[in-house]
């Protein structure tokens, strides 16, 4: 009877959860439900599920529709028919177009019009009419009662009360970018679009008994049967079963004997991980990952793999990972074991340049018609949902903003009270698709078989479900995820080439972990540009720690995250490490366990460490614990089952039940915030990699960071991160510069890209006539061979990218003027005449017109800023004399960097700043609320800054009292 239901997956439509409708059909006492959301899928598995508990028949289709105009209905009779629609609606889903109006012929599928849409007898075999309730009068009247054998019940159901079709009101207004006042009614539907008793159904059609015989007929023959239990990624990376496991263990063997030589524990270990992959039927998934790995290394594509995937020696052997998880005493049950309910989980990241080759590849290898990558669903969130709905009630900007920064002083309060009562009740509802940081799929049979696919702007199609429901129907994803530090190793390993050195091998990371060079890098803090050990709080972190190791790198790399630094264990991990021997366990097992992390539970693996060797429960019970702490579990009965386990155990022991009770209370306080050592460990073998290329090729490095555009700092601070060690900072030259930044031996020249008002076609122009007739003679030489405007030919001028002309700017300016007439550039001739001498008195340029130059065209200047401060030279107090000056109040002048704003424990806003001195080294301040709210950062520049002399584990800060910001040299070419 329900064959037109709508979930709030109709996007800016419906304002039912799937939930919410399965319990609509229980209060209305339905047998039979079919959800057929607006050109989507989204809840189809779900609303399987959620009709099964219910005891509920459930039937999936769609309502097909352009725009706001009802379409049609489909309805699959069976998971063929769910294929055949989605075939179906995909081209046009992605290339968002228009549906036919006319249904296709599909074998597995029927259709439904609504009534006086299409003649009765123009209907196929698999076709029907619609009859909703207001059309029973015009019914009565027509000719068409001779003739019902095609026709059916539409009781259409998209909310269940007054206040969702009000809701619905304000959805379709947000779609539709419009005032509520102005929203057409033809671009919403009627507010009786609710669920009626099957009662009062039978009573309103009861002239018709055709009519509803039909509708169940209809409903009888959808029958969708889906297998959830089943792996549904593609089985076989060779050919069959047996082939994989060949295969697999093959590789492993060849990875044993690289990794570990003649290791009979890691040979043990190698075994028993492989049993379970068997077990578990995942040869193939290690074997597609280890396939896609193996076609960046032959395309020269940088990668890492992390993630709890780097708790395995198989992953280590066949080169998925560079975390040996021996060396780490990582547990393969942390990511695979035959408790988990969810499938294992490969994070490999590839420079954010290669990634999409990499899914590219991955489609083109496994098909199209197999593959897709996972969606997300945007939400309404917070503010956004606030803002939104402000627009459409028709407030203006400064209100909204207003309102959402703490109450709304002006205007109508009727209207805030709607907003805040409509924002509540839409929180949280699915807005639109967009995309999975990561995730691919790839499926044995046609990724229709589960999901309609659309075409984001990404370029490659998507499911319509998210990642839980993957999850549930039994597709594993493959994570390919992007990250600009591996762009940094890629670049800069082709930096040290082109440069004249010797290629360089960064999967030598054991060698690396053992080069006092890079171990002394670490224990100063001197990590500017390193992947993930850069921000100020993880350097001041690795001196707190005197960190000289790759193991005390991974713990720094786990006490770093917010949820711990919050708790207070990062600083009681602090000093347990300076003070072992004061650390105190509350049993000596606790002791021999913890020791590595002085009794801090630091890893999510020391919660199944704990769990496994203390308590007794199996390694894969121990991570279903670990799982259910985090709130990650499926099943929260199996949760208390291995909790029970746990007590039971820990008796068997021989534990007190206090005992038992005080660990167990560690391991959940400690849980919520710790982190995969795995992850971690991963995290530090890549800060290494960085970090070897510092210490032996920082300029190249340096660059590398600055044309990957993705680290913690500016741009200006890594280039002053450059020449404090050796390099020349150079402005664009027309002969020299590239796009990007570039560097020649220790020199190294800005790229175009970093001009903000120069313009593509202008830089491409450049390096095409480069690239194609050598470097330019002069200026007349360049402005004969490039297509440029004057106002490009004098931006050019300015940052002095014509400097090798050794000609003043103003020379310049005077030559240019004189060659130029509406545009500069010349065409081509045969016979090129020679550059015209210009007799010029002496035009000399100037430093400080050089540098505002620079900051007006690039944002900064290209060396020591503390050139403009007026003051400079009175207040000498550098960054390298503050530990001499511990607990004295001083006077130091800085060049802000950055600052990072924290809450007090009362709620109260204070920062930690970082400033750079004359010398070009960087020192931290820390600014608590009442300096705050007297003396406020005032943007970018140099400021005064007064206060005392702090320490904390050997680093020194300021305490500021006060700050002020300082006037800078006058801009010399204001009276030009």
């Amino acid at each position: 009877m329900y064959l037109n239901c709508h979930s709030y997956y109709s996007f800016r439509y419906g304002t039912l959860s799937p939930e919410a409708l399965v319990a609509e059909a229980q209060r209305c006492n339905a047998s039979s439900l079919a959800l057929t959301d607006i050109n989507n899928t989204s809840a189809c598995f779900d609303f399987i599920h959620l009709c099964n508990e219910a005891g509920i028949k459930p039937i999936i289709g769609m309502d097909i529709r352009n725009g706001h105009k009802p379409g049609y209905i489909a309805l699959a009779h069976s998971l063929d028919g769910f294929e055949e629609l989605n075939r179906f609606v995909s081209p046009y889903l992605q290339q968002k177009q228009p549906f036919p109006e006319q249904a296709p012929r599909l074998a597995q599928v029927s259709f439904i019009y609504p009534w006086g849409s299409k003649h009765i007898d123009d209907l196929a075999l698999n076709e029907y009419l619609g009859l909703r309730p207001d059309d029973l009068p015009k019914l009565r009247i027509s000719s068409f009662q001779r003739n019902m054998d095609k026709m059916v019940i539409l009781n259409t159901v998209s909310f269940g009360s007054k206040k969702d079709f009000n809701a619905h009101r304000l959805l379709r207004a947000i779609d539709k970018n419009t005032l509520l006042s102005k929203l057409s009614f033809r671009e919403q539907g009627e507010e009786n679009q609710r669920m009626l008793h099957i009662d009062e159904l039978k009573l309103l059609y009861s002239e018709f008994p055709q009519v509803w015989r039909n509708t169940e007929a209809l409903m009888d023959r959808c029958n969708v049967e889906f297998d959830f239990s089943s792996n549904k990624n593609k089985l076989h990376f060779s050919g069959d079963f047996a082939g994989d496991r060949r295969m697999i263990r093959e590789l492993t063997d060849r990875g044993l004997a690289r990794r570990y030589g003649n290791n009979e524990e890691a040979r043990i270990r190698a075994e028993r991980e492989l049993k379970i992959i068997e077990d578990l039927g995942f040869e193939s998934y290690f074997l597609i990952t280890w396939d896609i790995i193996r076609e960046a290394q032959e395309r020269g594509f940088w990668h890492v793999g992390r993630g709890s995937g780097a708790n395995s020696l198989v992953a280590y052997c066949l080169g998925l990972t560079d975390v040996d998880p021996i060396e780490l005493d990582l547990y393969f049950e942390r990511f695979i074991n035959l408790y988990r309910s969810s499938p294992p989980d490969f994070d490999i990241d590839f420079s954010w340049q290669d990634r999409d080759e990499i899914t590219r590849y991955i489609f083109d290898r496994y098909t199209h018609e197999h593959t897709a990558l996972l969606a997300n669903y945007s939400t309404f969130k917070d503010r956004s949902t606030i803002r939104e709905l402000g627009k459409v009630f028709g407030l203006p900007k400064n209100e909204i903003d207003e309102f959402i920064h703490g109450g709304m002083k002006t205007g109508d309060d009727q209207i805030k009270k709607l907003i805040l009562r409509y924002a509540d009740h839409i929180q949280n509802f699915p807005n639109h698709l967009s995309i999975h940081a990561g995730g691919v799929l790839i499926t044995e049979e046609p990724i229709y078989r589960y999901t309609a696919t659309e075409l984001p702007p990404k370029g490659f199609p998507i499911t319509q479900f998210n990642m839980y429901a993957a999850e549930d129907i039994g597709i594993y994803k493959y994570d390919i995820l992007s990250q600009r530090g591996l762009g940094h190793l890629r670049d800069a390993a082709d930096l040290v080439k082109k440069n004249g050195h010797q290629p360089v091998d960064l999967r030598e990371v054991q060698k690396f972990k053992q080069d006092p060079k890079l171990n002394a890098l670490l224990k100063e803090g001197n990590t500017i540009g390193c992947f993930y050990i850069e921000s100020p709080a993880m350097r001041q972190l690795l001196r707190k720690l005197e960190c000289e190791d790759y193991l005390t790198l991974v713990a720094a790399s786990s006490i770093i995250r917010p949820g711990v630094a919050k708790s207070g264990m990062m600083r009681q991990y602090i000093e347990n490490y300076h003070a072992p021997d004061k650390v105190e366990y509350i049993h000596p097992q606790m002791k021999d366990l913890m020791k590595e992390t002085y009794g801090i539970m630091v890893y999510q693996e020391d919660v199944i460490k704990v769990a496994h060797h203390f308590a007794g429960i199996t390694m894969a019970e121990a991570d279903v614990l670990r799982r259910g702490m985090s709130g990650k579990y499926r099943s929260k009965a199996e949760f208390e089952k291995v909790k029970d386990r746990f007590f039971e155990s820990c008796r068997e022991k021989g534990h007190s039940d206090t005992l038992a009770k005080e660990v167990w209370r560690q391991i959940e306080s400690f849980s919520g915030y710790s982190f995969s050592k795995a992850h971690s460990a991963s995290y530090a073998v890549e800060s290494y990699q960085s970090l070897y290329l510092k210490a032996y090729f920082p300029l190249e490095f340096m660059v590398a960071v600055i044309n990957n555009f993705g680290g913690f700092y500016s741009t200006e601070f890594y280039l002053n991160e450059a020449r404090k060690w050796g390099g020349r900072i150079l402005p664009p030259c027309v002969n020299k510069s590239e796009r990007l930044t570039t560097i020649y031996g220790r020199e190294i020249y800005v790229g175009f890209v970093h001009l903000k008002e120069l313009e593509r076609a202008t830089v491409e122009g450049i390096l095409t006539e480069r690239e194609r007739r050598g470097p330019f003679a002069d200026l007349d030489d360049f402005c004969s061979r490039v297509p440029i405007s004057k106002e490009q030919i004098q931006i050019l001028i300015r940052i002095g990218a014509f400097r090798f002309c050794e000609r003043s700017k103003k020379e310049l300016y005077w030559e240019a003027s004189m060659l130029q007439g509406q545009e500069v550039y010349k065409e081509e001739s045969l016979f090129r005449e020679p550059s015209k001498e210009f007799k010029l008195p002496v035009l000399e340029d100037r430093k400080l017109e050089e540098t505002y130059d620079q900051i007006e065209l690039i944002g900064y200047p290209l060396h020591n800023p503390f050139y403009l401060l007026n003051h400079y030279g009175s207040h000498t107090l550098l960054a390298r004399d503050l530990q001499k000056r511990l607990g004295q109040y001083v006077h130091i002048i800085g060049y802000y960097v950055t600052s990072k704003p924290v809450r007090t424990s009362n709620g109260k806003r204070m920062f930690f700043g970082t400033f750079l001195d004359g010398a070009g080294d960087d020192f931290d301040t820390v600014h608590f609320p009442p300096s705050v709210r007297q003396f406020p950062f005032r943007g970018r520049g140099f400021y005064m800054l007064e206060g005392t002399v702090t320490e904390d584990f050997n680093v020194f800060a300021v305490e500021v009292k006060r700050l002020e910001k300082l006037p800078l040299l006058g801009d010399p070419r204001a009276g030009d």
